[in-house]
């Protein structure tokens, strides 16, 4: 059953609590009162006016002490609640709430104890155990939970806080190491996309310089061309310039050296004789 968290307003006190003092307190709170419910026992068959009296001192003992051991638990609780996981501050915050309801059923069993005292009556002495039995019970609950917390969850032990520091210092260093590693990726990255982009202009620019290159070669050729072209012909001209009176004399005594032929008409082929006979 989970109980209601019950608001204690606190209450300043004139001196500070020593840390680590809630375990040896909490050892009175569950000691008296298992005393108290073997004194009353005892007392349901001796029926001895100075066991009574025994025990109700002893419950008055039980109360301070209570009222100590939530108040030095508070202390001790504060300190642990930052090494402790999730599950051990689940653990602490019950542990809270059951042990403040217990402070204040102290002072019911006191109350109790004193109508019992009272009240010589069987009825009341049966309702005043009844309520010490489950006033037992529950600190007995108590001390088990608050053995959990240090023993499974490490509340306030001195070698889980040492460890606790240098765990803490290794996953500082962890987290440093993956901030490092993060920023020497992103470096190689951005240096990666700048080779990329440098790469990439490079390129760029070597495709516009090559017809620029070929345009400008076509350029320094084309005069020169144009240059060998006007050359040969010249020398074309020239050339036929100076092979044209050759020639023309060539052709003349070509013409002189030839004999003068007569040209002598062909005789007339014979006409065959027509008989007339």
């Amino acid at each position: 059953m989970e109980l209601t968290p019950i608001k204690i307003p606190e209450i300043p006190l004139p001196f500070d609590i020593p840390a680590l003092m809630h375990p040896p307190v909490d050892h009175f709170v569950i000691a008296l009162p298992v005393v108290v419910l073997l004194l009353e026992i005892i007392n349901l068959f001796a029926k001895k006016r100075a066991i009574g009296v025994i025990s109700f001192f002893l419950i008055i003992l039980t109360v301070v002490a209570a009222v100590a051991a939530y108040l030095t638990g508070s202390a001790d609780g504060k300190a642990a609640w930052d090494l402790l996981s999730e599950a051990g501050q689940a653990e602490l915050k019950d542990h809270k709430i059951l042990g403040t309801y217990l402070m204040l059923a102290s002072a019911v069993v006191l109350l109790f104890k004193l109508l019992s005292a009272m009240i010589n009556r069987a009825l009341m002495k049966g309702l005043f155990l009844f309520v010490l039995i489950f006033f037992v019970a529950g600190i007995l609950k108590q001390g088990k939970e608050g053995g959990e917390l240090v023993y499974t969850h490490g509340a306030n032990v001195k070698i889980v806080k040492i460890k606790d520091d240098k765990l803490f210092d290794c996953q500082d260093d962890l987290s440093d190491y993956v901030a490092e590693e993060k920023e020497a990726e992103e470096a190689a990255a951005k240096a990666a996309e700048e080779a990329k982009k440098t790469e990439t202009t490079e390129t760029t620019e070597e495709a516009v310089k090559a017809p620029e290159a070929e345009k400008a070669a076509e350029v320094e050729k084309a005069p020169e061309t144009e240059k060998a072209e006007s050359v040969t012909e010249a020398v074309e001209e020239k050339a036929a310039e100076a092979t044209a009176p050759a020639a023309e004399e060539a052709t003349e005594a070509a013409e002189a050296s030839q004999p003068d032929v007569e040209v002598v008409p062909a005789p007339a082929e014979a006409q065959p004789e027509v008989a007339t006979h």
